[in-house]
């Protein structure tokens, strides 16, 4: 079989994840080499890094504005390596803000595109569905809703599930977890996920450690940190409180989500993680006020934790912007590690959305309909 060169881009790190696992199916259907954006997964599976995700990877309105002469550059750099390079298909995965731009770039150079995780036209700027329509030759989606908003708009589309089925899985108990980081199986434990990307961490996890410190003052609570890939323990120096018994951990993330009794969740991928392993949380949430101001007009949804969309209700508390402060989410964390019947409630509707996730084999099936493509 010829070896083809295929265009893959993941522009942060969830979908570094994904990607990664992507190209790996793929390539063993096709024998293609792959080469793109990404980041350390997608580096361990084999995919020629032109450009680093961490380039583009930024979180709101206000925030993107002093990134965008390096998005222009970037997007400008994976359209011209795709072209020299004869790329048989482009697969642009999440991140519309900076993959849109590539996609116009590559309809000019004639390259096919799909798109695996489209843009949230359900949850704001509903125009951009008209935009993949012109754009993708075929949108691959992960949410069952998301089917019809696609197809409705003439997109050529496929719902595949959640690739987080296949994956989230813990591998030790809670009494196992607890010994091996130094903790008390007995006593309360909570897990933070602050976040991936070092402005979400600017924004949320001071308040974060100040909720600790609050819920700290009222229970024998322990708290573990399951740190994103890539975020170094000095990174979080700044925001140390001594006072506060703070595990860090890395590369433990779904060990720590099982083991513990309540989470505080960033919103994003992790709550889903977090849905999967039946954790109840609080999930957290904050961007510059700019970005907030104008998010307010644009959001067409009364959610925006991931795991309430999905099911549809809410199934984990929001603290959004100025709802989110130490005072609120101490509250609620003392609320669900204080009643039994509060945390059985919540994962009772964890588990409508695992249900609502699909069956598994995700990356599978969205490898089965690029290889078709190619």
């Amino acid at each position: 079989m010829s070896e083809r060169q295929v265009l893959i881009s993941a522009g942060e790190a969830s979908s570094d994840m994904y990607a990664a696992r992507l190209a790996t199916a793929l390539r063993a259907r096709t024998g293609a080499k792959f080469f793109g954006m990404g980041g350390p997964r997608m580096r361990e599976a084999g995919v020629e890094l032109i450009a680093d995700y961490h380039e583009v990877a930024v979180v709101g309105i206000a925030e993107v504005l002093h990134k965008i002469p390096t998005v222009i550059g970037v997007q400008n750099r994976i359209a011209r390596e795709a072209a020299e390079r004869g790329a048989a298909l482009a697969i642009l995965v999440d991140s519309p803000g900076t993959h849109l731009g590539v996609a116009r770039r590559l309809k000019k150079r004639n390259i096919p595109v799909g798109y695996f995780i489209g843009p949230q036209v359900w949850a704001w700027r509903a125009g951009r569905v008209r935009v993949v329509q012109r754009l993708v030759q075929r949108m691959v989606v992960i949410f069952p809703f998301e089917e019809k908003i696609y197809r409705d708009a003439g997109v050529p589309v496929d719902f595949v599930g959640h690739p987080l089925v296949d994956t989230v899985r813990a591998t030790m108990s809670r009494a196992e977890f607890a010994a091996q980081q130094g903790l008390d199986a007995g006593r309360p434990i909570v897990t933070i996920l602050p976040g991936s990307r070092p402005n979400e961490i600017a924004q949320n996890y001071a308040r974060v450690i100040a909720a600790c410190e609050r819920i700290a003052r009222t229970g024998n609570v322990q708290f573990v940190h399951a740190a994103a890939h890539g975020l170094s323990a000095e990174f979080f120096a700044r925001y140390a409180q001594p006072s506060i018994p703070l595990k860090r951990v890395e590369n433990a993330t779904y060990n720590a989500l099982a083991a513990a009794d309540c989470a505080i969740v960033a919103s994003g991928t992790a709550t889903v993680e977090a849905a999967l392993l039946a954790t109840p949380m609080v999930v957290v949430y904050r961007v510059a006020p700019v970005t907030a101001a104008i998010l307010r007009h644009m959001l067409r949804t009364p959610f925006i934790g991931m795991v309430n969309l999905i099911a549809g209700r809410r199934v984990a508390p929001e603290l959004i912007q100025d709802d989110f402060t130490a005072e609120s989410v101490a509250s609620e964390v003392r609320r669900l590690l204080d009643s039994p019947a509060a945390r059985a409630e919540a994962k009772a509707g964890l588990a409508e959305v695992r249900a609502k996730l699909g069956p598994g084999g995700a990356i599978e099936r969205a490898a089965d309909i690029f290889a078709r493509m190619m």
